[in-house]
């Protein structure tokens, strides 16, 4: 089992996964930073002086962290964060759920996707993933990997 989770392949298809899985969120997000502002104050949880703030600077940091994803950069702190994200994302919208809000997450601009366990189940897969990564980070496959040469 060890030696499957070790695989370098494997972590390359996870890594690119997971990168254009948060490349694709951050663009939406970034490209209207003021409907994302208006999905992260429907969950009511986020004081409202920081939505704009929040609205800001979480695509930003989900595009730099896909793309370190992507390229096998610092790949253990890439899998840390995102992980991190994803937990967030988790409380989040379970704390919509538990309060009965109808909202969409807010994670892909311009697509509804109400808040609910099929968001739950995706973001507790792509948490799984993220901690395959963190756990087995291979370098072999890594722009970090051909720096170092």
């Amino acid at each position: 089992m060890k030696k499957i989770l070790e695989n370098c392949y494997l972590n390359l298809i996870v890594r690119l996964f997971l990168g254009v899985f948060f490349l694709l969120a951050a663009i939406g997000k970034a490209a209207e930073p003021a409907l994302f502002a208006k999905e992260i104050a429907n969950y009511a949880i986020v004081p409202e002086p920081m939505i704009n703030l929040v609205a800001l600077f979480l695509p930003w940091t989900e595009l730099v962290v896909s793309i370190f994803l992507i390229f096998g950069i610092r790949l253990k702190s890439s899998a840390a964060i995102t992980s991190i994200l994803l937990l967030v994302f988790i409380v989040a919208v379970g704390s919509a759920m538990a309060r009965g809000l109808d909202i969409n997450c807010g994670c892909f601009s311009q697509k509804i996707q109400y808040v609910g366990w099929p968001k739950i189940l995706e973001n507790t897969g792509l948490l799984l993933l993220a901690l395959y990564l963190f756990f087995f980070p291979a370098k072999k496959l890594t722009i970090e990997n051909l720096v170092e040469k």
